[in-house]
C-alpha cells in the first residue's frame, strides 16, 4: 500500500519504507524539511494514521529492522553483528540456518555472498548436520569478516547512469545494477 502512496518519492531514491516504516533519506536539513512535509502532505491526504509516540524526527542515523541509515545510505548495525560474532561456531543444523540467515538478510553488502555461502547452505540440505570440513570452517569464517567489514551502501541517484554488471557460471548467475 505505502508504495502506491509514494511512487515518485521511492523512484527519486530518497525515501525507504519497510512494512509501515518510512524513512525520509537527505542530505542538509533544508532539504529535510521540504521532503518531510511532502510525505506528512501525502500521509494527511490519504488519511494515514500516525502515532507520534512512534515517530522519529531529524536524526542523522538510524537503526532499521539490522540496518542502519545514515543520510543517504545503508549499513549493516554493528551490534547485530557484533552479536553474531560472539556466538561460537554453529554445531546444529538451526544454529547454521540462523547464522545464514542474518548473512543472507545482509548479503547486498557482501560481494560474492552465494559463491561464499554455498556450502554451508549444503551443509544444511542435508538429512543430518555433518562436522564442519575446512572448506565450510573458511567459508564461515570469511562470512563473518565480510559482515564485520561491509561497506555502506549509497542511495541512488536518480539523475547519473546505471550500469548492469552480470556473471554466469557453471554454479549459477547473478547481476547488479551498480553506479559510479
Amino acid at each position: 500500500m505505502m508504495n502506491t502512496i509514494f511512487p515518485e518519492e521511492l523512484s527519486e531514491g530518497w525515501l525507504i519504507i519497510c512494512i509501515d516504516d518510512i524513512i525520509v533519506c537527505s542530505e542538509t536539513w533544508e532539504n529535510h524539511l521540504s521532503k518531510l512535509e511532502r510525505v506528512l502532505q501525502k500521509i494527511v491526504h490519504v488519511n494515514i494514521k500516525i502515532s507520534l509516540k512512534k515517530c522519529h524526527f531529524a536524526y542523522s542515523e538510524l537503526k532499521e529492522l539490522g540496518q542502519v541509515v545514515p543520510g543517504l545510505s545503508l549499513g549493516i548495525d554493528k551490534n547485530k553483528v557484533a552479536e553474531v560474532l560472539l556466538k561460537p561456531m554453529p554445531q546444529t543444523k538451526k544454529e547454521m540456518q540462523s547464522f545464514l540467515g542474518f548473512a543472507g538478510y545482509s548479503r547486498q553488502h557482501i560481494k560474492d555472498f552465494a559463491k561464499i555461502a554455498k556450502s554451508l547452505y549444503k551443509l544444511c540440505d542435508q538429512q543430518r548436520f555433518y562436522e564442519m570440513t575446512e572448506e565450510r570452517v573458511k567459508a564461515y569464517e570469511e562470512l563473518k569478516n565480510s559482515l564485520t567489514n561491509a561497506p555502506f551502501l549509497l542511495m541512488p541517484d536518480w539523475k547519473l547512469p546505471f550500469k548492469l554488471y552480470i556473471d554466469a557460471c557453471g554454479e549459477g548467475l547473478g547481476g547488479a545494477l551498480h553506479q559510479t
